[in-house]
Formats: C-alpha cells, structure tokens, sequence
C-alpha cells in the first residue's frame, strides 16, 4: 500500500493573501530567446516555463488568488497561462487572473516600473480585499514556501518584509543590496550598486532582494499612491519605493534559507544565455540542485498529451541512446546519442547525429549527421543536415549569438526560417 501523502498546512494568513506576479520584462540579456516572448514565457527544465515556479509556489502555499501583470510581447505567456492554470475555481473564490497593460490611466500610459504597474491595477486589487499583499517577480526559477515569509512579516509587525538571498559581490552588482541590523531590520538598500555592501559577517558576500515583497494591503495602497504623485520618482519598488520606507517605516529582511541545514536554498535569475544553459544543465546531474522529482512540492505546468520518448536503432554506426540526459514527451531519437543534454517535447534527433551538453527546446528537427555542443537551440528550429554547433566559435559567431562562455544560441531567424513556432 503507498504511504499517504503529508499534507501541508495552509494557514488563515495565505489565504487572506492576493498574490501579484510581475511577468512584464522582456529580458534582453536573454538576446534572441526573448525576441518574441516575454522572459516569463521562456521554456524551462524540459516541459516548463519559467513563469511555472512563482506561480506553483503560490498554489504550494495556499496562495490561491494570483494576478499576473503582463506588458512585453505576452501573447504565448498568456496563452500558456490559460491552458494549464485554469483549474482553480472561481466559485471558491480561487483564480489566476490575467492584468495585461491596458494604458488605464491615460493613453500613454504603459507600466513604467514596477510600482506604477501595481498602483495602474489598484482598484482590481482593492476589489479582492486582501488583507496582505505578496508581490513576485515571475521570471526566477525556485522553490519557495511563502507562507513562513507572510507570517514573519505580521509577527514583527512589519510595513513591508523584502525576501532576500546571499550573493558574491560581483553578481550582487544587478540586485537590490541591503543592509540590516540585528533584528533583521533594514537599514540600507541601494539598487544595482557598483560597489555593493558586503555583509559584516562576510566580506565575500552580499544581502540581494530577490524581489520578493510581502505589505499590509492598505499600507501598500498608501505607499502606492504617494509614489504616484512624486515627479521625481522612477515608480519602482527598488529604486524608489524601499529606499524612502527603509527611513520612515519598519522595512524587514526575510532571508531564504533551508531551515532543514541553514544553507542558502536554490534561487536562479536565468536573466542570461550562460545562466540559461547553466541552469538547464545542472538539471541533467545525478543529484541536481534542483529537484524536479520532488513530490512534496510539484511544479505545475500545462502538459501537452504526448507519448513516451522513443529511441531506435542498435547499430553499431546508429545508436539511439542517451546518457546523463533528460528526455520529454514526444521525443524521438533515431539512431543519435545524446550526452549530458535536455530535451523539450517534440524534439526529432535523426541518424548519426551527436548532441552533447545541448539544451534543445521544443518542436526542433535535428537532421541527420548533425554534431551540436554546448549550445542552446531555441523553439522550432530545423536544423539543416551535417551542420556542426560548439565545435568552431569564430565559424558560429558568423550565424548564431555566442557567448563570452561559448555557449552557442541558435533560433529559427539565424536559420532563415519561419519565427511563428519560436514563442
């Protein structure tokens, strides 16, 4: 008889919570993969998209009223979201909205920041009346129980609670980076700092918002509004809206940390090619750092029906095999082998071709006599027979983005091909 399954205690203080999941940005240091769809809507981990961890930490907490702010070419997000989050039920007062840029305060006016998309969508958010508000990038991979974080913030009886991480003072440069003193209240917050502040137990290290935000819903109103009417404000959380709290009201930190061995958990800005790649492909590690198999807390996602990956062909010149690899739906490897790679659903691997550390989204055809390494193959792509990726940097700069790390990127336009299957 299977063990029954532990169940997760939901508090009264998730429930009472509107989540509210900024899925806007564009993220251009993605290059060609955010050509056209949003960073939130970029395929991830073999079937998912990066937008799936936010919101299946949401529903994992007990957070079950989400809104999702949209703006930069969102119509695959969008769609991604209608299919496979539409199993929350309205009548139980359950749902993932959807609040696209709708110019509501004039007609030039699209999200200007991160605060002005929340303050455009303020009477949406006062019509749920929460009685706290959890705001979310919706473009990191991680997985986070938020309910711990919201009960912090109303036991220190906080204005605003800002989840945090330890970063290297080199990366620390693109975050948020606070200081904080002995009860964990922040002092200090500068945004991107070129000199980041390094943690006085750690010279090595910094304390970086993960841009994650918990408020008291009408403070956040409050809050809102007074930024709305400054000239001199850029509307934004980061930039403008933690550094003038920090001075005024009680601004907390909440560090996101394994409480089971103390250790920083697992938390990915895949906001670059080389983070992308990296990140795919640590998935492929006997013991990743991401567990995807974990049943306790499960990433949804919406799932095409598809069947099983197949692999054929023993020869000896042709064989269909993969080692170190993962391999979803769909899947077809035609007397290829692949090694230590990740395929996406759909993905056709014809004869004698060779993939190695390749990370291949869905819907590719590879043809045959192929030899692709270290690279990135974005959504749709055919790629032509006997062509040769990763092998000559100087050859694939002439077609194809290649990083500083050598990681080469490949789309569908770098091939002269038709781009409405690369969303």
């Amino acid at each position: 008889m299977a063990e029954p399954q532990s169940l997760r205690f939901v508090s009264k203080l998730t429930r009472n919570t509107l989540a509210l999941v900024l899925a806007g940005g564009r993220g251009s240091r993605l290059k060609n993969l955010t050509d056209w769809r949003a960073k939130p809507g970029v395929p991830f981990g073999g079937k998912f998209r990066i937008i799936d961890f936010p919101l299946s930490n949401c529903i994992n907490s007990g957070i079950r009223r989400v809104s999702v702010l949209t703006q930069y070419k969102s119509h695959s997000l969008i769609r991604h979201i209608q299919k496979g989050w539409g199993f929350l039920r309205g009548e139980f007062g359950e749902f993932i909205e959807l609040l696209p840029a709708q110019q509501r305060l004039d007609e030039s006016s699209w999200y200007s920041g991160t605060a002005n998309a929340v303050y455009q969508n303020l009477d949406i958010l006062r019509s749920h009346k929460p009685d706290y508000v959890l705001i979310l990038a919706g473009d990191h991979i991680y997985k986070m129980d938020y309910g711990p974080m919201i009960a912090q913030h109303v036991e220190s009886n906080a204005d605003m609670t800002v989840g945090c991480i330890e970063v290297d003072l080199e990366e620390a440069k693109g975050f948020g980076v606070m200081a904080v003193d002995d009860a964990h209240r922040v002092v200090e917050f500068q945004e991107k700092p070129d000199n980041p502040k390094s943690m006085p137990n750690n010279p090595d290290v910094a304390l970086a918002s993960m841009g994650i935000y918990v408020f008291s819903a009408e403070f956040l109103y409050e809050q809102l509004y007074s930024d709305a009417s400054s000239k001199d404000s850029s509307h934004d959380f980061g930039k403008d809206i933690i550094p003038s709290l920090i001075k005024t009201h009680k601004v907390y930190s909440y560090l996101f940390h394994d409480k089971r061995d103390n250790q920083q958990s697992y938390w990915r800005d895949v906001g670059t090619v080389d983070a992308f790649w990296e990140a795919n492909i640590d998935l492929v590690s006997v013991t990743p750092e991401l567990n995807l198999y974990d049943t306790e807390w499960p990433i949804w996602t919406y799932q095409e029906q598809l069947p099983p990956a197949k692999f054929v062909f023993d020869d000896d010149d042709r064989r269909g095999m993969a080692v170190d690899s993962m391999v979803s739906g769909g899947c077809l490897i035609s007397g290829a082998s692949l090694r230590r790679s990740l395929l996406f659903s759909n993905v056709v691997v014809n004869s004698f071709c060779e993939l190695e550390d390749a990370v291949v989204l869905p819907n590719v055809n590879i043809g045959r006599h192929c030899r692709i390494k270290r690279a990135v193959i974005d959504k749709g792509c055919q790629i032509p027979p006997n062509t040769v990726i990763g092998e000559d940097a100087e050859q694939d700069k002439q077609r194809y983005f290649v990083t500083d790390k050598g990681i080469v990127l490949v789309t569908p336009e770098m091939l002269g091909q038709d781009t409405h299957n690369a969303r």
